[in-house]
This record gives C-alpha cells, structure tokens and sequence, in this order.
C-alpha cells in the first residue's frame, strides 16, 4: 500500500493492518522529512487516545492528517506502532 499527499509518498508498506477501513502503516514506513509535530488528540472508545502528526509537503501544510496510538488499548493492540492517513491522504495499492 501507498500513501500519497500532494504529489508525493508520505508512506509505503507490504504490511498494512486494515482497522475500521483505514489502513495502519508501520511507523517506520512514514517519510519523517514530510511530518510536523501536533498537539491534536482525540479519544477512540476501544483503541484509547489518538496523538496526530500534519504533513508539510511542497510548502503545503495539512494539519492533523496523521495519526497514531502511542498506548493503544490491549484490545487495540494490532495499531501499536501504525499510523494512518486522513484529510485527503491518498491510501492505494
């Protein structure tokens, strides 16, 4: 799988886990040159708090398309060190 944002692969991966429709990257398939910090969290029910990265791209920022579990839930565990797109980030084969 590839994730792509305003022209370019933010990551890539043979081994994605696919959760509720989103495909988890492995953490170290994330092309760091391309992330920014964020403070943004959220809280899923059953995987626990979110923490977010936004992608600068091309002098293009997208906040929050990122995210992570840093502590997933024991039930969640399968996203421990996985990240996932959103906010326009292409996922495709």
């Amino acid at each position: 799988m590839k994730a792509t944002w305003n022209g370019v692969t933010i990551a890539e991966s043979d081994d994605t886990v696919l959760v509720e429709g989103n495909h988890y990257f492995p953490a170290d398939s994330l092309r760091r040159e391309y992330v920014s910090f964020s403070n943004h969290h959220t809280v899923c029910p059953w995987k626990g708090t979110a923490s977010y990265y936004s992608l600068l791209v091309n002098g293009e920022l997208n906040p929050e398309a990122v995210w992570y579990y840093p502590d997933p839930k024991p039930e969640a565990e399968m996203v421990k060190d996985r990240v996932a797109f959103w906010k326009g980030v292409k996922v495709e084969p």
